[in-house]
């Protein structure tokens, strides 16, 4: 029988893509389910003060909180995507960009955020974790002797039920064979172990360990680098 025909792209199943604001809704539900049960997206959206949220507010928060971010790196860096239906989704900042800009951050709805998450878990969010981030980045790669050429990684996800089929791993090569082109190094935080071991086997190398401590239990991240490879590294050819 002939294959049944289908309006999705064949190439969507192989390729990455860019995307940018048009599908920017799409990328931040996948990456919502790819951190569902991640220990820093908890931590954004539960303490004592959110006691009486019910589970589906504490969702659509977490989806806001994905959807401002996905939004923000279309302004202002590069949003790729691979699967028929956005299984696997990277979130990427070129060196010398941010998300801190005042139109980056009014476009893309990240003022919002001050509104939206309670008093407990906005002073982890504005007073907490971007300082760490930003201070830890700084301090990392400042050992390097240049602090801003670096090609960062903020996010990297594939949905629960698409995983093992090699996204993750198109979505990572996409991005590192442009960083060896241009001899620039990638940053990133990891935010479990497995993950470090993953990413351990496309060259990066654990740097330092954060943690969030606001909370009743410390939320640990890990800062990892891959310094740019001047020849192919066969790793890169597996997952």
């Amino acid at each position: 029988m002939p294959a049944r025909a289908s309006l999705v792209p064949a190439q969507w199943e192989t390729n990455v893509r860019v995307i940018g604001m048009s599908e920017c809704r799409e990328a931040a539900l996948s990456l919502a389910h790819a951190f569902a049960a991640d220990g820093l997206s908890l931590y954004l959206v539960t303490s004592d003060d959110t006691a009486g949220f019910s589970e589906e507010v504490k969702w659509r928060l977490h989806v806001d909180i994905m959807t401002y971010i996905v939004a923000a790196v279309c302004l202002n860096g590069v949003v790729t995507t691979i699967g028929p239906d956005y299984e696997g989704v990277a979130l990427w900042m070129p060196p010398g960009k941010s998300l801190d800009g005042f139109w980056t951050i009014l476009r893309s709805g990240l003022w919002r955020l001050h509104f939206q998450l309670s008093t407990e878990c906005r002073r982890r969010y504005y007073a907490e974790l971007l300082p760490l981030l930003e201070h830890s980045k700084v301090e990392v790669m400042a050992q390097r002797g240049v602090v801003d050429n670096s090609y960062y990684l903020l996010y990297l996800g594939t949905k629960p039920g698409a995983r093992c089929r090699g996204y993750a791993r198109k979505l990572l090569e996409h991005m590192l064979v442009k960083a060896d082109q241009e001899s620039r190094p990638v940053y990133l935080e990891s935010s479990s172990i497995a993950n470090n071991s993953y990413y351990s086997r496309f060259g990066f190398e654990l740097k330092r360990d954060i943690s969030l401590v606001r909370g009743p239990a410390p939320v640990g991240l890990s800062i990892m680098v891959r310094e740019p490879q001047t020849v192919p590294n066969t790793k890169l050819d597996k997952e």
